[in-house]
């Protein structure tokens, strides 16, 4: 008999060995979930098919990283699948006639929805190109979601007085912001679990317009207060040196280990710069250690008051200087449009249009018939459904006696409605259509 196979592939765990966002697991609605997508992926052009790219790296690790778009692809076939693959977050790119790049942020699966305009933008690879010391295969960096990091979003409350829907965009734009990335606890998360760096820094502008700047940033750190020499004693040095085939020092032609330590063709004196870091800040860090466990006779003697007494806690505090190295891109947003739904619903605010109370009186009465009309056959629809359950249900019920099952007439009849109706809501969903640049342009 053939031996049985035994299953080996599995799905990749979390840092908590869930997957973040699969349907039935604890955690779905605690790591947000993203999707970053290009509409009209034949028509947008090169550069921003790579500025796509380069901000669903900025978004990972809880994104779909290998998501392929096709130009027949629309929004809702993306919305579709979004709830069973727990995404709650969508950036959507897209270009219009007159040639603007947009950028929309929505909440799935009921909005709302923020619309910039890209009025400026800078490839990852450009940045690259324009650094000194370039470094790449920054692939670690990666495995863990970054720290956003947000200035200037709201504005006093002087400035609020005088605009009282000013603060309520400040505050959705800062709400929405926040909740892109899984919530980090400053007394349980480790430095080293933070290698990258999201800064969103509002630009204040004289017309008033919302402007934000972004930019991606990686996270070193090192030690200070020791020279290159004796790094190269480190244990961790060593272990990042292997690779390169030197991990220790050759001290073969020295006779003794001061000579390395002290170098005396120098006279005995290390260089300053040795010890000196090109950094942004230095940090006091508490290095963890392993802590001898006591059996319990020591502890027995220990709360006894005996001689013996516990080893005092060692602090391992540590200065490490932390250094920033820009991944890209760069991007200058601006706040265009603010929508109620999911790329679609009542414009709540737009800054090219200023509409008067009797407008937006209007606009409300329209959305509320609307509103109505969809609950009236969203309801007439449940109704149809359930007739048709205990229909079938009855249905069953008579097949011992009649041998097959027949259909009535009702039952079609009702199928036919569910279809209809199906096809009304299929007409009235908004496809991925730029249906806000063209008031815009107006």
């Amino acid at each position: 008999m053939a031996k049985a196979r035994k299953k080996k592939r599995s799905q990749p765990g979390g840092a908590n060995g869930l997957v973040p966002g699969k349907p039935g697991s604890s955690n779905r609605l605690q790591v947000p979930q993203s999707m970053v997508i290009r509409l009209g992926a034949a028509d947008i052009g090169s550069n921003v098919s790579q500025l796509a790219a380069d901000f669903r790296e900025v978004v990972q690790p809880h994104t779909a990283a290998r998501l392929k778009e096709r130009r027949s692809n629309r929004l809702r076939d993306y919305t579709t699948m979004a709830g069973p693959l727990g995404v709650t977050h969508f950036f959507l790119f897209s270009r219009s006639d007159a040639g603007n790049v947009h950028l929309r942020f929505a909440l799935h699966p009921r909005g709302p929805t923020l619309q910039f305009r890209v009025d400026d933008y800078v490839l990852a690879k450009d940045i690259q190109h324009a650094q000194k010391h370039s470094r790449a295969g920054w692939k670690e960096a990666f495995e863990t979601p970054p720290l956003l990091v947000q200035h200037g979003m709201l504005s006093s409350d002087e400035e609020n007085a005088a605009n009282p829907k000013q603060k309520q965009l400040e505050s959705l734009t800062q709400t929405m912001f926040n909740a892109m990335f899984p919530v980090i606890t400053p007394s349980t998360t480790k430095l080293e679990k933070i290698k990258r760096i999201l800064l969103l820094k509002r630009e204040r502008q004289e017309d008033g317009t919302f402007v934000i700047n972004l930019r991606h940033y990686a996270i070193t750190q090192r030690r200070t207060g020791l020279t290159k020499k004796i790094k190269r004693l480190d244990p961790s040095e060593q272990r990042k040196r292997e690779k390169k085939g030197t991990a220790l020092p050759n001290l073969s032609r020295l006779e003794d280990a001061a000579d390395y330590l002290l170098d005396t063709a120098d006279g005995g004196y290390t260089s300053a710069s040795d010890t000196e870091l090109d950094t942004d800040n230095e940090v006091e860090v508490v290095q963890t250690t392993t802590r001898k466990v006591l059996s319990k006779k020591e502890l027995d003697k220990v709360r006894s008051g005996g001689k013996e007494q516990a080893e005092k806690p060692r602090t391992n505090v540590e200065k490490r200087a932390i250094k920033l190295v820009e991944l890209g891109p760069r991007m200058k947003l601006r706040l265009v449009k603010v929508e109620e739904g999911l790329c679609e619903g009542r414009i709540m605010w737009n800054e090219f249009i200023t509409k008067s109370k009797a407008e937006e009186k209007e606009l409300d009465q329209m959305w509320e018939e609307k509103r109505k009309l969809k609950e009236e056959r969203r309801q007439k629809q449940k109704e149809n459904v359930e007739r048709k359950k205990a229909l079938k249900k009855k249905t069953k019920s008579n097949t011992a006696d009649n041998g097959e099952i027949r259909a009535s007439d009702d039952e079609s009849l009702d199928t036919d409605e569910v279809e209809d109706m199906l096809e009304d809501d299929d007409d009235e969903q908004i496809d991925d259509d730029d249906h806000g640049e063209d008031e815009m342009e107006e």
